[in-house]
């Protein structure tokens, strides 16, 4: 049996999955969590065979709640699941340690098999985004986004949502000079001279849900 924790902020999205992967004769939904600092806290209780995380979530937020979570134990499975469908954001939880990347308009089938391959181990793309890595690593393809440091990227990301450098600092764990810090060298990689910039540029790459 696997034991599945499901962590989004939609109290109705988690109910579909949970009817959903119920139906699933190897598959038990064993805890839920609204925010990133509800999935750390209750992987660490519950201690789920795969944590099926998204990423734009209250609090600190999908990708820290994974780096903290794999803080905790490295050897933790988690299957993104996220209304993002861009090659980037796949590409950045790939390497911060999640198994798997799934868009939350695949088929039902699909999301069964991702965690089945999760658990295994084994790491799962949705075939549509895995083309788009391929594609940008065939042709050399450059995003100016990808120059940024993975924390950058985070702070990227909650500015360009309207956050304030102060919430940042604060969800973060730093203080606000550092963040001030990452801003300044955000804007230089980037060429942007405000967080109105930083937000075009993060639509402009498909890194905002609609």
């Amino acid at each position: 049996m696997i034991k599945v924790m499901l962590a989004d902020d939609h109290a109705v999205v988690r109910m579909g999955f949970r009817l959903l992967l119920e139906g699933s004769p190897d598959i038990r939904v064993v805890a839920e969590a609204e925010s990133g600092e509800d999935a750390v806290r209750r992987f660490a209780e519950v201690k789920p065979d795969v944590v099926v995380l998204d990423l734009s979530m209250p609090g600190i937020g999908g990708l820290e709640a994974l780096s903290r979570i794999l803080a905790r134990e490295p050897a933790a499975k988690v299957l993104v699941l996220t209304a993002h469908e861009d090659a980037m954001h796949a590409k950045r939880v790939l390497k911060a340690g999640a198994l798997g990347y799934l868009s939350k308009r695949s088929a039902a089938e699909e999301l069964i098999q991702a965690i089945r391959q999760v658990w295994a181990g084994r790491t799962f793309l949705e075939p549509a985004i895995a083309q788009q890595l391929a594609v940008q690593q065939l042709t050399g393809e450059r995003n100016p986004v990808d120059m940024l440091s993975e924390k950058e990227f985070k702070v990227f990301l909650a500015l360009a949502r309207g956050q304030s450098v102060a919430d940042i600092a604060e969800v973060m764990s730093l203080s606000p000079r550092t963040i001030g810090t990452h801003l300044y060298n955000i804007k230089q990689k980037l060429g942007a001279s405000n967080s109105a910039e930083l937000a075009i540029v993060a639509m402009r790459h498909g890194l905002l849900e609609p």
